[in-house]
């Protein structure tokens, strides 16, 4: 009885809303925004970003793009995975900081681990995404227990992140091709859960308040990439005269895309969701959710090419590989948000013409021109697309909402 009073007492004086165990409830309701916890999670993800990111500018070739898009999205899907349980249901009592911390403490050795997730560092890498998923199936159980009405969604997630768990683990005991496909078939199976989930008869709708800020977020964290770039480029070429104009003319190709989720694709896709509302079949949900991976993927491809670009502007023409980086990040970029903003509508008059733009950022790929010109032409290109989608939008032709 002492004891229990001692816990009690402890309990008492942490500080913040997390000061007591409370039984998890359904948090769809309500104005809500991104807690101190997510943010404070996030940060780990800005580290395994950036050290993905390194490894790509070390191995500029298509098998390792290849390296660098597999384990981004096997991250992307880790952040996902934890912001849809938060979506639903985040109580922030202790239980939940500690799952919370524990699965960011896994992140961290992601990222320690990261550029060397293929090699030697293979089992940490994977024994990390084995505790995340442990840490979602506490979590999940949790709200099973708890939230009766939720139990047909809880109850999907938690078959996807055990399934998720022992592929992860499997992949230790085979060989490393067949490792990487068991990976691979890991995500593809957890991927599944939301798509069931949305279509399912259980009234557990997702919090579409919360759901576009968490991904603004992340869109946020992963543009710091360009940002560094720059910093870093700068740096590395002992701030040359031909590496300044470069970083400057990245810096505003960074800004632009900044300007063009924040202003337009993004905006655009927080109205279309916030019209859609919290039905749990609308398929809009999963379009919105899974249409960032794209998104996410090419602002990071930017941000590496972005250094190369600054540190290379000294040796004239721009390699193809980071061509490659910056035009087909760019393009990749337009595409994602052009076609996830148009899929998620029903009207035949989307956002639709920077897919025109896309193609047009593909001829710094194949053309051989001075760092200057490659970089330059890009943001000119990612300013006219936010020049014309502004006008569009204040001539009422793109009705957007504020991220």
């Amino acid at each position: 009885m002492a004891d229990r009073g001692l816990a009690r007492r402890v309990m008492d004086v942490l500080p913040g809303r997390g000061d007591a165990v409370r039984a998890p409830e359904l948090r769809t309701d309500g104005g809500r925004s991104a807690s101190r916890l997510e943010l404070f999670f996030d940060l780990a993800f800005v580290l395994v970003v950036a050290e993905l990111a390194i490894a790509l500018r070390e191995d500029v070739t298509w098998h390792g793009y290849l390296v660098f898009a597999g384990l981004f999205a096997t991250v992307w899907w880790s952040w996902v995975s934890s912001t849809l349980y938060a979506n639903r249901f985040d109580h922030d009592d202790v239980v939940y900081r500690l799952y919370k911390l524990g699965s960011m403490a896994a992140v961290v050795g992601l990222a320690a681990s990261a550029s060397e997730a293929t090699g030697k560092r293979f089992a940490v890498f994977a024994l990390c995404h084995v505790l995340l998923r442990l840490m979602l199936m506490l979590q999940y159980h949790r709200a099973h227990r708890h939230v009766v009405e939720a139990r047909p969604i809880t109850r999907l997630y938690l078959a996807g992140a055990a399934a998720g768990a022992v592929l992860w683990a499997v992949s230790l005991a085979v060989p490393r091709p067949a490792g990487f496909a068991l990976w691979a078939a890991a995500i593809l199976v957890e991927a599944l859960v939301p798509l069931l989930a949305t279509r399912s008869s259980a009234d557990v709708p997702l919090h579409v308040e919360h759901l576009p800020e968490r991904f603004a977020l992340f869109t946020i964290l992963v543009l710091g990439e360009p940002i560094a770039g720059v910093a870093h480029g700068l740096y590395d070429a002992e701030w040359s005269g031909s590496a300044l104009p470069v970083a400057v003319l990245a810096f505003v190709l960074a800004a632009a895309l900044w300007w063009s989720y924040f202003d337009l694709a993004g905006a655009r896709a927080k109205r279309l969701l916030g019209e859609v509302g919290e039905s749990n079949g609308a398929h809009s949900h999963d379009v919105y959710v899974f249409g960032h991976l794209p998104l996410a993927l090419a602002l990071a491809t930017v941000g590496a090419g972005v250094e190369l670009a600054v540190v290379e502007a000294a040796a004239g023409e721009v390699p193809a590989g980071t061509r490659l980086l910056l035009g087909g990040g760019v393009a990749l970029f337009l595409v994602a948000a052009s076609v996830t903003t148009s899929a998620m509508t029903s009207a035949r008059r989307g956002w639709w013409w920077p897919v025109l733009a896309a193609g047009v950022a593909l001829l710094d790929v194949l053309l051989e021109l001075p760092a200057v010109v490659v970089v330059g032409a890009l943001a000119a290109l990612v300013c006219a697309v936010v020049v014309a989608g502004s006008v569009q939008r204040s001539a009422g032709g793109l009705a957007t909402e504020e991220v």
